[in-house]
């Protein structure tokens, strides 16, 4: 075992009752229990809210898809050995459960005519995609066969390349901060031998050029990796470790100039012409499953307060003080806290505290608190604080947990 491993996602979120799996439902087709889906709700919130601040739209698309549109983007040719097999619905109509989201947004895309001040035109979505991943290499939320993607396709100019990537590249380091995640590095994938990718050396370069500037002009170390790319396209990828020290893509920013061209997307530009608009693919966190598990394994289950699945445990301590706890926990509630009660008929005082040592805050009552409506908070880090009134513990919390702050207590 490797010193100071990280814990396993796959253990601790069993665990923890986070999710599972059941041979029922199918291998790499995990399920999310109300703990978990607590975290996952609270991530796609956050990622939501801070594409809105960054321009983004968001939208929503079906997960099915005609054979045709994959032939049309270039995944039938060459991503089909990762796709599952198509649906037949009558002799001529197929139906495909979607690799990746970007052919449904070049659609949307062109939809209707768009114009040069429209662009930068940002599409968001947190959407779900399927690869038929091998059984042999499934495992917990890391690899899985049904995905939801924080996915985004930005379509700009040439020139609003370089300043679009760089924007998305701020978006994924800021977020990173928030999560608590340490990447390891940031590596600039490129194309290798073979016919895997679509074959274009001049766009190729031009795109890896202009990557190459988002990241010089951030001041990020990189490196290089032939044969790491998409089919379409150079990308940056943002690696991580999990807990065996196994190296993964979480967050990526992509350069594509081949997928508007076999969708021929146009815009209309000052000059009255017809235009191709480039694609930037980005996500900021990737898979909701990965970051989940990096999340789990980042912070030990002692998740930031915004995240934990119960950010307030309120204990009396004893059977007098229930009213004044239930309370508590009704006005915790109104405030959009995620609280729970620790019933003083389940233990004493003692043994629920340890029962709850990795929620972020627990309010103690005892008969003096409850006479006062105050509570005395307890913070996950071993800090007692003293008795403050109920109303003010609450306001202080919510206003950690909205701000998504790192630290517990605001003094």
């Amino acid at each position: 075992m490797r010193e100071n491993a990280m814990p396993d996602h796959r253990k601790l979120g069993r665990e923890l009752e986070l999710f599972d799996t059941d041979p029922l439902i199918g291998a790499g087709l995990p399920y999310w229990l109300p703990a978990g889906a607590a975290i996952r709700h609270s991530l796609e919130e956050y990622i939501r809210r801070e594409e809105r601040r960054a321009g983004y739209q968001h939208v929503y698309s079906p997960v099915l898809g005609k054979r045709e549109l994959y032939e049309l983007s270039g995944h039938w040719a060459h991503y089909r050995e990762d796709m599952f097999p198509p649906m037949e619905l009558g002799a001529e109509e197929e139906l495909v459960l979607r690799p990746s989201l970007c052919p449904h947004h070049a659609v949307m895309f062109r939809s209707r005519s768009r114009s040069y001040r429209e662009l930068p035109l940002r599409m968001a979505e947190l959407g779900g995609m399927y690869r038929s991943e091998r059984s042999g290499v499934l495992g917990g939320l890391t690899r899985v066969r049904a995905i939801q993607l924080n996915d985004a396709h930005i379509f700009c100019t040439v020139e609003q390349v370089a300043e679009e990537a760089r924007g998305a590249l701020e978006l994924i380091r800021r977020a990173h901060r928030a999560l608590g995640i340490g990447p390891v590095r940031y590596r600039l994938s490129l194309a290798g031998d073979g016919a895997k990718y679509v074959a274009d050396p001049e766009l190729w370069r031009r795109s890896a050029e202009l990557l190459e500037q988002a990241l010089d002009g951030l001041g990020i170390e990189y490196e290089r990796a032939k044969g790491e790319a998409a089919f379409y396209g150079p990308k940056i990828d943002v690696q991580i470790t999990d807990s065996a020290g196994r190296e993964a893509t979480l967050s990526t920013v992509q350069v594509d100039f081949h997928q508007p061209a076999r969708f021929d997307l146009h815009y209309v530009g000052p000059d009255g012409a017809k235009h191709r608009p480039v694609m930037v693919h980005r996500s900021i966190i990737g898979s909701v499953e990965r970051a989940v598990a990096q999340l789990i394994e980042q912070h030990g289950g002692a998740f930031p307060a915004w995240l934990a699945p119960v950010q307030l445990a309120v204990l009396p301590v004893s059977e007098e003080q229930l009213p004044a706890a239930r309370a508590l926990l009704a006005r915790a509630r109104e405030l959009d806290l995620r609280a729970e009660l620790a019933d003083p008929r389940e233990g004493s005082l003692g043994a629920r505290i340890r029962e709850h040592r990795l929620v972020p805050y627990q309010a103690v009552l005892g008969a003096k608190e409850a006479a006062d409506g105050a509570a005395a908070l307890r913070l996950r880090d071993g800090r007692r604080l003293e008795p403050l009134p109920v109303e003010r513990v609450l306001a202080e919390l919510g206003a950690v947990v909205a701000d998504q702050r790192a630290e517990l207590w605001p003094h």
